[in-house]
């Protein structure tokens, strides 16, 4: 199945959202990277949170899933490796 927002094709999820919100909204932003020290993701979660207060609503409310799901699976690998 292929999904479009208009004319133009969304190939991954994220994609789709940023076509249909309208903004580009960059995801390791808000989920993070494997290799992030924890300094450094508590900056990157600083600054997403400040962004997250700029950000129209619907987009506010797709970055901040992101968030919740990054945050979800960093603790099922945590539970698992331990």
């Amino acid at each position: 199945m292929k999904l479009y927002v208009g004319d133009q094709e969304a190939l991954t999820p994220l994609e789709f959202a940023e076509l249909a919100f309208g903004y580009g909204i960059d995801a390791e932003l808000f989920t993070g990277v494997e290799d992030e020290s924890a300094e450094d993701r508590l900056a990157r979660l600083d600054v997403a949170r400040e962004v997250l207060r700029d950000l129209p609503a619907p987009a506010a409310r797709f970055a901040s899933a992101l968030m919740r799901t990054a945050e979800r699976r960093r603790v099922q690998a945590w539970k698992v490796a331990a």
